[in-house]
Formats: C-alpha cells, structure tokens, sequence
C-alpha cells in the first residue's frame, strides 16, 4: 500500500520532478503516480482524491505549473497533507506557478515547494518527515540523510582550505 501520492497535471512534468520519486526511493517510501488535471480532466482528479485515504495514502504531492490550480483543487477534497510543488513555466519563471499555490485561503493550506530540482526533492522530504512522525525507521533514516549532507558540507570546506579558494572555483566551473 502507498503512503504518498503524487498527482501531476501533465506528464511534461515528470522529469521536472524526478528527484521526488529517487528520493522516496531512496528511502523506501511507497509511492503512487497519476496524472490528472485540474482542469481537462477534473471528475478523475476529484474521484482519485476523495478515495487517496481509502488506499493508505497519509500525503499527497501536487504538482502543477501555469496556473497551478491542481494543490488547490486537490487540498478542497481531502483532508491529507498536501504538499504543492509549483513548475517553472515561461511567463514568469514560475512566480506564477508560486503564487498560485502560495495564495490558498484560508481554511484549505497547501505546504508550497520551491520551483525547478529542490521543488521535487524538498516535497519527498517533508512527505517523508510527515510519515517519519510515527514511524522510527523513517525517522532513523532521515536523521542519517541530514548527517550525510553535513559531511559533504565538511568535505567540502576541507576541499577549500586544501585547494585554495581559486583553484576550488575554477574546479566548480570545469576550468581545471
């Protein structure tokens, strides 16, 4: 049984949001996917919502860019947590995206991500913390995660001093 949902509007935005799924992954978090629109294909995204807890899901991603209506129209039928990752679009780099998300009244939240790689991988891990609240296994795991990130941060400041600045930015930019 899957513990997150993740619904999309489009299937363009798959790929925008690949780190969610590797890092549910990485964790072992079971995961179904949909794609359903808010607005071409409302009655499925309403039916798929209402049943979510029926079928296990604890937390649902939504992720949606123009617009961005879907997190909204997803958050109105459920009581879950809904997590709104908003997409980059061309109008306005994904303010757009943003706003719509962000702007939910009262009574109805959505958590809003960050747009473009983050805004995946940010959503699988604040699902992931939802569910590490009454699972010590998870938590466990997200504890190690966040130690790991710690020592990259480490090895890189060492990298630094090792190097010297310069030649630590010029490896960054491919130059040496």
């Amino acid at each position: 049984m899957s513990a997150v949902g993740v619904i999309l509007g489009s299937d363009s935005d798959l790929p925008k949001v690949r780190d969610c799924f590797e890092i549910l992954d990485q964790f072992s978090v079971d995961y179904e996917v949909i794609v359903s629109s808010a607005h071409r294909s409302p009655e499925q995204t309403v039916e798929w919502v209402q049943k979510a807890s029926g079928r296990g899901l604890k937390v649902i991603i939504a992720v949606a860019g123009g617009a961005a209506h879907l997190p909204g129209v997803v958050a109105a039928q459920t009581i879950l947590p809904v997590l709104g990752v908003p997409v980059e679009t061309n109008i306005a780099g994904g303010l757009d995206s943003i706003l719509s998300i962000l702007q939910m009244p009262a009574g109805i939240p959505v958590a809003t991500m960050p747009t473009g790689k983050s805004g995946g991988a940010n959503a699988a891990l604040f699902a992931i913390s939802i569910l590490a609240v009454g699972d010590k296994s998870l938590s466990e795991k997200l504890i190690d995660y966040r130690k790991k990130m710690e020592t990259k941060i480490s090895e890189k400041n060492k990298a630094i001093k090792e190097m010297g600045l310069m030649n630590y930015i010029d490896k960054l930019e491919g130059k040496k």
